[in-house]
């Protein structure tokens, strides 16, 4: 799956094109290096967000194409 639906479907950002913009920033690290939008991730992979100061590190437990939002959070979990 494409880093940026994943991370609208994981809710870990609301938008996809701001996933898009994060990744573009290089904002959103998979497994310690810079990542675009188009990289495909699976799960054991690592991402790390920079949202301003805070940095977020969750691994990728699952991947799916659609998910409700209570079971969004199922999908990765915080390091």
């Amino acid at each position: 799956m494409r880093l940026d639906k994943f991370l609208k479907v994981s809710r870990l950002i609301k938008r996809r094109t701001v996933a898009n913009e994060a990744c573009d920033a290089g904002r959103v690290l998979v497994n310690g290096r810079p990542a675009k939008a188009s990289v495909q991730v699976k799960p054991g992979d690592v991402l790390e967000i920079q949202f301003g100061s805070n940095a977020v590190k969750v691994e990728i437990l699952n991947v799916q194409d659609t998910v409700r939002k209570e079971e969004a959070s199922e999908l990765y979990r915080y390091m």
